[in-house]
């Protein structure tokens, strides 16, 4: 722990210092950051000509990620799927970051590409562009023609992509652990998960492998439908650092003036869209998590393509009938059927108050139950789901929430292509599927098989387990382990009144030591004198002012406001 701040201190301190500059002073001088800052390095809090004040406190987060740099603006962006654990507020600052980073040289590109294959450019690729098609904090992606005529998208990693994320993942632990009381005094209660949970994500992304797996997991899926293609990665051209795809031409979906003149129906192309993605999540449970017009193309004849499978949602049979069941009941108007398949999906759940959770799951259905369908909103209603899960601090799975950020972006994508598109007209009959697939004989049979399993195992455990606690107790070698929480600001202060009684005791050790030198006699050949005081005297009391000294600062660095 002591060696990782060491490594990081600097960067620690260029945190500190930006925290300061947009005016959470709070996040470092009630956290150990106070420590790394001197008060001449406190900036002014302007942000350009404006008070930093006169903007919101998401606002001003939103800043600090920005100036800190790509990889915090990565955990923003992944934490903006995550209204489970940040407010709405901060949920919406985070959605407008945006990672502009410069494209590195092609030299190193095509180095790295030669390095991973084995083999030169010119031995794999008959063409290969220099500028690339785009350009972002892990790689960068070129086009290019494969010796056979096939033309291809090859995603290279940055050279320096995995040395400096995993920097940035150490220096993100050190920080959590050395504000995580300021953070869960403002609402998060668990920063060490997160973390831990982005640098999974972070690892996962690193490898492009795992996104080949995907792209031939959705191939295998859709391998007969003639409405949507999964370009092919060529995994014998592919390594963790280099990935080379087909290239897919066609157009936006949202370009709705080329649908028109390929002669196809805009409206058409939307349900389609819709069809393919709903499918993915009620019928595969996996699903491509970021829809974005960008990764959504139509080609001439209609077909969908998606593309990038950086972003990959999964969902478990029982959280797809727990995902429905939301939604089956509240157009049920069934507020404790809600409240029962939330409590289903969540990870864990810990409701005080259940009647207030069914009175606000009340509230929100009838707030939409009277609204027209075409005054309907998948993306208020997505809100509202959202403020419910933070409020009651519901952990459910992070793919729900980008299931449903995903269909707030289909539904934006439908109503440019299809003013009459509504999102729960389509979500319906997939509802009403899963709960007959929940409900059959080979389902029920299925769960009544595990059911029976899980408690067999329980028959056959359960007297070895007692028979070792009677035996413990016979022997009187029964032991609870207990674990008190809570105690953690005591323990710190109990440090700091050890450390300093120490460094006192010891200033009071050398000024005795001084005192009792004055005792001796001392020949002067073998002892010099200065000011009628033997010099091992002044030795002592030189010691003793510098324990004096450390124990002054560290008594008025602690008093400071």
């Amino acid at each position: 722990m002591f060696k990782n701040t060491i490594t990081n201190l600097g960067r620690i301190r260029e945190v500190a210092e930006v925290l300061l500059r947009y005016g959470f002073e709070d996040a470092v001088t009630t956290t150990a950051l106070r420590r790394l800052v001197p008060n001449r390095n406190r900036q002014t809090w302007q942000h350009g000509n404006q008070p930093v004040f006169e903007m919101s406190r998401w606002e001003r987060v939103r800043m600090v990620i920005e100036e800190l740099g790509p990889t915090f603006i990565k955990l923003a962006q992944v934490l903006s799927n995550r209204a489970d654990l940040l407010p709405a507020e901060l949920v919406a600052e985070f959605e407008k970051l945006q990672s502009n980073v410069p494209p590195f040289p092609v030299a190193d590109a095509k180095r790295i590409i030669e390095a991973e294959i084995g083999k030169p450019l010119n031995a794999v690729f008959s063409e290969f562009e220099d500028v690339p098609l785009g350009s972002a904090s892990i790689g960068q992606v070129h086009k290019a023609r494969l010796l056979d005529g096939t033309d291809v998208v090859v995603k290279v990693q940055r050279p320096t992509a995995r040395e400096k994320i995993t920097t940035d993942l150490g220096l993100l632990r050190e920080l959590v652990r050395l504000t995580a009381g300021y953070l869960r005094k403002h609402g998060l209660s668990n920063p060490q998960d997160i973390v831990e949970a982005f640098e999974r994500s972070m690892m996962l992304e690193l490898d492009y492998s795992s996104e080949a797996r995907a792209m031939e997991q959705f191939r295998k899926l859709y391998a007969d439908y003639t409405t949507f293609y999964v370009p092919k990665p060529f995994r014998e051209m592919s390594t963790s650092k280099v990935l080379v795809i087909e290239f897919v031409s066609g157009c936006k979906i949202t370009d709705k003036e080329q649908l028109l003149r390929w002669n196809l129906d805009p409206a058409t192309v939307a349900e389609t869209g819709m069809d393919i993605y709903l499918t993915q999540i009620f019928e595969f449970g996996i699903f491509h998590a970021d829809p974005h017009p960008g990764n959504v193309l139509v080609r001439p004849d209609g077909t969908v393509v998606l593309i990038d499978f950086g972003m990959v949602g999964r969902l478990t049979k029982q959280q797809k009938y727990a995902f429905a069941g939301v939604f089956i009941c509240m157009g049920q108007q069934d507020a404790r059927g809600m409240a029962l398949n939330f409590r289903r999906l969540a990870l864990t759940s810990d409701i005080r108050d259940m009647r207030a959770f069914e009175g606000d799951l009340q509230q929100l259905i009838d707030d939409f139950s009277g609204l027209d369908v075409k005054e309907m909103s998948m993306s208020a209603l997505a809100e509202r789901l959202q403020n419910v899960i933070y409020k009651y601090k519901l952990q459910v799975p992070g793919s729900v929430f980008l299931i449903l950020r995903a269909l707030v972006i289909l539904e934006g994508i439908g109503k440019v292509l299809h003013p009459a598109f509504n999102t729960f007209e389509f979500v319906r009959p997939y509802g009403r599927r899963l709960v007959l697939e929940q409900y059959s004989v080979s389902n029920v049979t299925t769960e009544l098989q595990y059911t029976g399993q899980q408690l067999l195992a329980l028959f056959y455990t359960l007297p070895t387990d007692l028979r070792q606690i009677v035996r413990k107790l016979s022997k009187g070698d029964l032991r609870v382990q207990a674990q008190l929480g809570g105690y953690a600001p005591l323990l710190r202060t109990a440090e700091r009144l050890v450390s300093r009684t120490i460094i006192t005791l010891l200033a009071v050790a050398f000024l005795l030591f001084s005192g009792l030198s004055l005792l001796g006699n001392y020949p002067a050949a073998q002892m010099p004198y200065y000011r009628g005081l033997p010099a091992i005297t002044w030795w002592g009391l030189g010691a003793t002012g510098f324990w004096l000294m450390v124990l002054f600062i560290l008594t008025i660095r602690r008093e400071k406001p």
